[in-house]
C-alpha cells in the first residue's frame, strides 16, 4: 500500500473510531514507563545518564519490534496503518475541545472551567469566559501540533517505526519532562529528545496555520513573538496560530498556584468560544492540506 493511502486510511480510522474507550496501547506503555522510572529514578535520585538509559529501554525495543513487524509482507501495511492510527489524536482533540465551547455558549462558566481543566495544566478555577476560551484555543493549537501533525510528519518520514518512536518519546516527555526536584535531571533526556523530534514539525505547523488564516499576520507573529516564548516549539505554533486566527492569546496564567506572566501572542480581540472551534477548523484544514500535498508528491514522483 502506498504511503498516501496508508496515511489516509489511518486518518480516516481516527476520524471514525477515535481513541479506544477501553484498553489503549499508550496507557499500557505509560504503566511500563512508570515501572522503569521507579527502577532508574528511586526517590528522584536519578542522574541524566539514568534518564538516557530509561528512555532507551522504554522506547527502542518497541520501535525495533514495530520495524520488524512492518517488514512482514503479509501484514506490514496493516501495521503501518495501526501505528499511525494509535498515534493520532485528531478526533480526540475535538472531543475534548467542543464540550468547552458548548459550556461557554450555555453560560455555564463552572462547567467550562472544569472541562478546559482536562486539556491544560494551568489552574482554571478563577478563569473568566475569555480566559477559558484562551486556554482552550491555545491547547487546540499546541496539541494539534504534538498529537496530529508531528505524528503525521514522522510517519511520512520513517513509517511505522518513526511514528512509534515519536509518540512514545512524546509520552515520556509528558511523564518525565518536568522541571521539578524529581525530574530535573532524570527527565532531561526525555524533554530534550522530544524538543528535537518536534523542532521541524512545529515549524511546518506554524507555516501551515499561517497559510490557512491571516497569512501575513501569522508569519509576523511567528517571527516577532515566538522567540519570547519559553518553549522552542510551542512558541512558533501558538504565535503563528494566534496570528492566523486574528485572536489574542498568551498573557498571565496560573500554574500550580503561581502566577506566570507569559508574553502576549497573536493580535486582535480577546478569545471567545468561537475561537476554539476556529482553531479546530485550522487543524483539520491543515491535515487536509498535508494529505493533498502528500498525494501530489506521490503522484508526480511516481
Amino acid at each position: 500500500m502506498s504511503l498516501f493511502l496508508s496515511t489516509v486510511a489511518a486518518v480516516a480510522a481516527d476520524a471514525i473510531f477515535g481513541e479506544s474507550k477501553g484498553w489503549h496501547p499508550l496507557v499500557a506503555f505509560g504503566q511500563w514507563a512508570e515501572r522503569i522510572e521507579q527502577r532508574f529514578n528511586p526517590s528522584g535520585a536519578g542522574w541524566r545518564s539514568h534518564g538516557v538509559s530509561a528512555w532507551c529501554l522504554a522506547v527502542l525495543p518497541l520501535t525495533l519490534l514495530t520495524w520488524l513487524l512492518s517488514q512482514v509482507s503479509a501484514f506490514g501495511w496493516f501495521v503501518e496503518i495501526v501505528a499511525l492510527y494509535i498515534a493520532l489524536g485528531l478526533r480526540s482533540l475535538g472531543e475534548h475541545a467542543r464540550p468547552i465551547v458548548q459550556a461557554l455558549r450555555l453560560g455555564d462558566l463552572s462547567l467550562a472551567r472544569e472541562r478546559v481543566g482536562h486539556m491544560v495544566s494551568r489552574n482554571t478555577e478563577q478563569l473568566d469566559a475569555s480566559g477559558v476560551a484562551r486556554a482552550g484555543t491555545e491547547s487546540v493549537l499546541e496539541n494539534g501540533s504534538d498529537a496530529v501533525f508531528a505524528a503525521l510528519f514522522w510517519f511520512i518520514i520513517a513509517g511505522a517505526p518513526g511514528v512509534v518512536l515519536y509518540r512514545l518519546s512524546n509520552t515520556l516527555d509528558a511523564m518525565w519532562g518536568y522541571r521539578n526536584q524529581r525530574f530535573e535531571r532524570f527527565g532531561w533526556a526525555a524533554a530534550k529528545i522530544d524538543d528535537a523530534l518536534n523542532y521541524i514539525p512545529a515549524r511546518l505547523v506554524a507555516l501551515t496555520y499561517s497559510l490557512l488564516g491571516h497569512t501575513r499576520q501569522g508569519l509576523r507573529c511567528w517571527r516577532q513573538q515566538a522567540p519570547l516564548w519559553d518553549s522552542p516549539n510551542a512558541g512558533p505554533v501558538m504565535a503563528a496560530g494566534a496570528g492566523a486566527l486574528n485572536v489574542q492569546l498568551g498573557g498571565a496564567a496560573q500554574y500550580h498556584g503561581q502566577m506566570h506572566q507569559r508574553p502576549d501572542l497573536g493580535a486582535g480581540p480577546q478569545a471567545r468560544a468561537a475561537d476554539i472551534e476556529r482553531a479546530l477548523n485550522l487543524v483539520w484544514g491543515g491535515v487536509v492540506l498535508w494529505l493533498l500535498l502528500l498525494g501530489a508528491w506521490e503522484l508526480f514522483s511516481a
